[in-house]
């Protein structure tokens, strides 16, 4: 077995005034698996608290592997991790982005685009604390090309734009529009809304406020899971288990730097809480929020290998 340690610098996370240093040392080892080259899974203990994580490094300049945006097709629009492995043939499976699980059928939270559907759009606002923002979330995206996106995102018409920044909210201080002659088409075969945003142009930026998350348990510290790719093509898929004796879980500032040590140049934290898991070859890697059972999901990353 191979035994990886990544020991992070201290890191100032700039996160809309708040301002923590924070290190997350990992002692990370290869996970034995018949997974073809080019697909690698990682399993991962804290070396100073309870914390364990597992990550998968999908190299996408292989051109037998490819990453889809997975939904479910079940009449209540809800499966499993390893329901959507079997059902869809994938290799490797994470859960996707936020969904209405008390919906009959599901409801997903915002964007959903799979293999060129919009299945559902953008919401463009939300109400908190009974005011309305309008808002341009965190959405992972899949080009026509197989490269993966980062970007703040809403629909129109159909269509999805995204912006360079996302619209500027604080609590008490909403944006009253969206702007869409600021933004530009975001041309993506794929796309989820999640958020916030982890890591973007390299650099850690969580966007928390202006994703509106504020008031929410998705800023707390729960079992998570985020997505993210690096500057030569790689895919970072990343669950880390919480609300256990063995692993606490995170805070989004500290699954920003365990990203980070994985060189991802952007990054998105996904569902999280009991929907976060991570399945391969049929074998559930984690233990969702201290289950062994896995939670129904509306949307998921598939990995898949065709020779």
């Amino acid at each position: 077995m191979k035994s990886i340690i990544f020991l992070s610098l201290l890191l100032c996370l700039n996160c809309r005034g708040i301002s923590i240093e924070e290190s997350v040392p990992m002692n990370w080892t290869e996970f034995d698996l018949d997974l073809p080259e080019g697909m690698q899974i990682l399993a991962g203990q804290n070396i100073n608290m309870p914390l364990k994580a597992w990550v998968v490094k999908v190299d996408l300049s292989n051109e037998n592997i490819s990453a889809r945006i997975l939904s479910s097709t079940d009449k209540d629009r809800k499966e499993t991790p390893i329901q959507f492995l079997e059902n869809m043939g994938a290799r490797i499976v994470l859960n996707g982005g936020y969904f209405m699980a008390d919906k009959n059928p599901a409801q997903h939270v915002g964007l959903l685009k799979t293999d060129g559907k919009l299945e559902e759009p953008a919401s463009h606002s939300v109400l908190r604390d009974s005011e309305r923002y309008f808002i341009s979330r965190g959405a992972f995206g899949i080009g026509f090309d197989g490269n993966p996106d980062i970007a703040w995102c809403s629909t129109k018409n159909d269509s999805i734009f995204e912006w360079k920044r996302p619209l500027e909210n604080r609590p008490g201080s909403p944006s009253r529009s969206l702007d869409f002659e600021l933004s530009k088409y975001w041309n993506v075969r794929d796309a989820f809304h999640a958020g916030p945003v982890l890591i973007h142009s390299n650099k850690i930026d969580i966007t928390v406020e202006d994703e509106v998350f504020f008031n929410t348990s998705v800023a707390g510290i729960q079992p998570r899971s985020a997505v993210g790719y690096t500057k030569d093509n790689h895919l970072i898929l990343m669950v880390v288990d919480g609300r256990q004796a063995d692993s606490r879980g995170v805070y989004l500032e500290e699954l920003a730097i365990m990203m980070k040590d994985f060189d991802c140049i952007e990054a998105l934290n996904l569902d999280g809480g009991g929907s976060s898991s991570m399945v391969a070859d049929s074998r559930l890697l984690n233990r969702p929020a201290g289950r062994t059972n896995q939670r129904e999901v509306m949307s998921s990353i598939g990995i898949f290998y065709t020779k």
